[in-house]
């Protein structure tokens, strides 16, 4: 079950961007971006690199001041407002700038000082966050010592040391293995749940938002091309998926498939075709005939719902990961 809290219908947004730009000389990297974000909403963020993904978040953490448009975070204006912003949000970077020499209960106290913690509410939220975010004991060992899902655990501490309203995750879980991944989630979903906490989760992994996400927005070349939950963004795409895996060259099997009735599209990745169908369980059986017939070895054949992945492909022209590592 997806871990979303939503805020009264009522309340103010916890993030509201109107008209944003951001232009670097003559390029403009974000392009007028209207954005809501609830109260207690975790909302996933997706885009591949230079689409302006980072420049947007970056605004609205108020390390750059956008060109036009405006954008408030927890009711107040990134541009004008920009130290009452920051005492709202917790930042966790991609990159966690984190010394090794330090024990983790040393960093988390020079993070409650810098917010201006007393001595008596910094001890308050050692506890709870020792709690939340589950690294016990480990608290007292230096930082040199941890895994990286500890490291990102305890980055996530830093940046809930002052109990924000609004707590911007950059690719939480970048760099992981599938046990820390996990492992993440969890600590993200109990954030949500248990503090009510706004989450602004910026991904490349598509099953993240998926799995996290109440709402997610795809930005490409500046602009907000689709926002909704991720059930709405796959049933837009209203088909179902046919893979079949072949041997061989696949052109005449995409000939052979093309065109029968009720498929929409076939692509080819590879040795795979992905076959999109208005009705996934009725076209697995002429699908099957068509590859027979046309003499190309089918070593299997599924169908699956569309995933976010469909969807990123079908708006962006590429598949997350691949847009990440060009």
């Amino acid at each position: 079950m997806r871990a979303v809290t939503e805020g009264p219908a009522s309340a103010p947004p916890a993030v509201l961007a109107e008209g944003l730009e951001r232009r670097f000389g003559s390029t403009l990297a974000v392009a007028g971006v209207d954005l809501h974000v609830a109260p207690g909403e975790i909302y996933g963020f997706l885009g591949p690199n230079g689409a302006g993904k980072s420049t947007l978040v970056r605004m609205l953490c108020t390390l750059l001041r956008p060109t036009a448009g405006r954008a408030l975070v927890a009711g107040f204006d990134v541009a004008t407002e920009a130290d009452a912003v920051r005492l709202r949000i917790g930042v966790a970077l991609q990159d966690a700038s984190l010394d090794a020499r330090q024990t983790g209960t040393e960093l988390l106290r020079l993070q409650a000082r810098l917010y201006g913690l007393t001595t008596a509410e910094t001890n308050q939220r050692l506890d709870e966050l020792g709690s939340l975010v589950d690294l016990g004991d480990a608290l007292e060992r230096r930082i040199g010592t941890y895994s990286g899902g500890m490291k990102r655990r305890l980055d996530l501490a830093a940046a809930l040391i002052h109990n924000p309203d609004v707590l911007f995750l950059d690719e939480p879980t970048t760099g992981l293995d599938p046990m820390s991944r996990n492992r993440v989630w969890e600590e993200v979903r109990h954030l949500n749940q248990r503090l009510g906490t706004t989450i602004f989760l910026t991904t490349q992994y598509l099953e993240e938002a998926d799995a996290l996400a109440g709402r997610v927005g795809i930005i490409d070349h500046g602009c907000i091309i689709a926002d909704g939950t991720p059930d709405e963004l796959k049933r837009s795409l209203g088909s179902d998926v046919v893979v079949a895996e072949v041997d061989g060259d696949p052109a005449p099997a995409i000939a052979a498939v093309r065109g029968l009735a009720g498929v929409d599209e076939v692509e080819a990745r590879g040795t795979e075709l992905m076959i999109r169908v208005t009705d996934g369980p009725g076209s697995l059986s002429p699908i099957a005939i068509a590859l027979h017939g046309c003499g190309v070895p089918v070593r299997n054949l599924t169908l699956r719902v569309p995933t976010l992945d469909d969807v990123f492909l079908e708006l962006t022209g590429g598949h997350i990961l691949e847009a990440e590592a060009s």
